[in-house]
């Protein structure tokens, strides 16, 4: 069931990983026509394996659509790592205080970045032209995916309590904002605090 699925983690389909859903899936407690990164060939596969009938994307978890690419800006990222802990596969690398990059061979386009980023520096561009669904990853793609989001959950990663009932479509933004609040709070104000002294006039 897990191979089924396109492991760009994204937690669309209101679980936490790809694992957490091909399982729900595996015991019958969901549908499978949550996955909007999988389209309709996703479920298509789906209802190969459970003998189900290949219903319609839901669209309350989203719609099908090019696989998109994360990107930085330089100029006003502060450092704050936040987008480090959300990232589910470990696609992007920097330090506290140092500019990130995002390692585009290894985004999955799964978007977690975007809400914690507090200066809203990250951009999503299409990354397959308009290919969709499973036409726009690959196999070879989703195994890696899969590889890396396990290397990521070992380290200890994401920081969110596990999840294992499913959520409901609304879930995503509350979902990947997993740092606790008010650590975000200070650990933002103090990059803000350094990115403005950066740029002040001397």
């Amino acid at each position: 069931m897990l191979a089924a699925l396109p492991q760009t983690q994204c937690t669309r389909c209101g679980y936490p990983d790809c694992a957490a859903y091909a399982q729900a899936i595996a015991d019958a407690q969901t549908p499978i026509n949550r996955c909007p990164p999988g389209g309709a060939e996703g479920v298509q596969r789906l209802a190969l394996l459970t003998g189900q009938a290949a219903l319609p994307l839901d669209p309350a978890y989203g719609t099908e659509g090019p696989r998109q690419m994360a990107f930085i800006d330089e100029d006003w990222c502060i450092g704050c790592t936040l987008c480090l802990k959300a990232c589910p596969v470990d696609a992007i690398i920097g330090s506290s205080k140092t500019m990130h990059t995002v390692l585009e061979a290894h985004c999955t386009g799964c978007e977690l970045c975007i809400p914690v980023c507090p200066v809203d520096c990250i951009l999503l561009e299409p990354a397959s032209g308009g290919q969709t669904g499973w036409a726009a990853w690959s196999e070879a793609q989703a195994t890696a995916a899969r590889d890396r989001h396990a290397q990521h959950v070992r380290r200890g990663k994401p920081e969110a309590l596990p999840q294992t009932e499913p959520l409901p479509p609304a879930h995503a933004m509350e979902q990947r904002a997993a740092t606790p609040i008010d650590s975000r709070r200070t650990i933002v104000e103090a990059a803000l605090a350094r990115a403005r002294a950066r740029r002040a006039p001397s």
